[in-house]
């Protein structure tokens, strides 16, 4: 199993460049990929041309790029850029964010988000093979209709013969949509000893494709923090799991939440919601419980750290992600890289 690092949605407090400083140490240290996502702070394809030009080995993959953000043209493009710019090291990790950004920040209505993210997919798959760009679906039509628009092609190529693309997706039918047309698969709150769940969903669109799932290369990101002060580690990751499981979403509709609840932690993840809609942050975080931190994440001293690595790789996974804990300084997060990757043996 390889391990990659995920240095964050950029900007989210701040800028994203002392995140980006520690992962020229993480090339060398054995580190197979970086990823950057974005949420509404900064964007992910500026970090990603920065990183382009200070490393020289890693993949380099978006975590995600959000759909609703751009034309499927546009993501074309920037991903044919960005696999020039890196000698053909880039890898379009796209998602479809969730409600509260499409809707409140990018103004895009979330409606049908399985079918348009089959069609978005379709449209970047044929931008970057350089076809002439035709396409009849029910929420991308190209060209328009009646209008002065023709079909076009990209005008320039890529260094890879295919770009993979990877998609970050948590229900069922988003789960078999990555099956069926994606090269990679970008979990988060992924738990070993329920990957059964997912490889079922994986399993199904990978067969309604004629392809075996093996085909998809499954790439959780995990938060790790590697520690002799297992409770003091367990609560720098309490802020972000309290984030998603009681945040990220309305009560109706939060994917995070409904997961956990899968995973078998339902009551628990309800209080978390509940204290954290109501204005309770701090009582949120405190009520996510060890069992839960536990399975979600991975914390401990370095040969416990090792020890868990290998339920993960037993689990299928391809390549782990490694997503340090929330506002380290760089100097503790070049020590956690360090630490990781002596126990990861990389």
């Amino acid at each position: 199993m390889r391990i990659g690092l995920s240095v964050g949605a950029g900007g989210m407090g701040g800028s994203p460049i002392a995140a980006l400083a520690v992962v020229p140490e993480a090339e060398q240290l054995g580190f197979e990929s970086v990823w950057v996502g974005e949420a509404y702070g900064a964007d992910a394809v500026s970090s990603m041309a920065w990183l382009a030009a200070h490393t020289e080995r890693m993949r380099l993959g978006t975590s995600v790029m959000q759909m609703v953000a751009r034309t499927p043209a546009m993501t074309g493009m920037t991903a044919a850029g960005l696999d020039q710019v890196s000698g053909g090291r880039f890898v379009l990790g796209l998602g479809t964010s969730g409600p509260q950004v499409a809707e409140g920040w990018h103004g895009v209505s979330f409606d049908r988000p399985v079918a348009r993210s089959r069609e978005y997919v379709d449209v970047v798959r044929a931008v970057l093979a350089r076809e002439v760009v035709t396409y009849e679906g029910r929420h991308f039509r190209l060209p328009l209709p009646d209008g002065a628009g023709k079909p076009l092609k990209l005008a320039t190529s890529t260094v890879q013969d295919r770009v993979p693309i990877y998609l970050a997706a948590m229900g069922p039918k988003n789960i078999e949509l990555t099956g069926e047309i994606a090269d990679g698969w970008l979990p988060i709150l992924f738990s070993p000893e329920h990957a059964g769940i997912f490889r079922r969903s994986l399993e199904a669109g990978a067969a309604r494709a004629g392809r075996d799932v093996g085909e998809v290369a499954m790439t959780p990101m995990v938060s790790i923090v590697v520690t002799d002060d297992v409770d003091a580690g367990r609560d720098a990751l309490r802020p972000f799991l309290a984030l998603y499981i009681g945040g990220m979403g309305s009560r109706e509709n939060n994917f995070y939440l409904n997961l956990v609840a899968e995973y078998g932690f339902e009551e628990n993840a309800r209080k978390v919601q509940d204290l954290y809609l109501a204005g309770s942050k701090r009582e949120a975080e405190a009520a996510v419980s060890t069992e839960l931190i536990d399975a979600l994440t991975i914390v401990g001293p370095a040969a416990a750290v090792a020890e868990r690595l290998t339920a993960y790789a037993d689990a299928g996974i391809e390549t782990m992600v490694f997503n340090s804990a929330p506002g380290i300084g760089v100097e503790a997060h070049r020590a956690q890289l360090r630490a990781l990757a002596e126990a990861a043996s990389l």
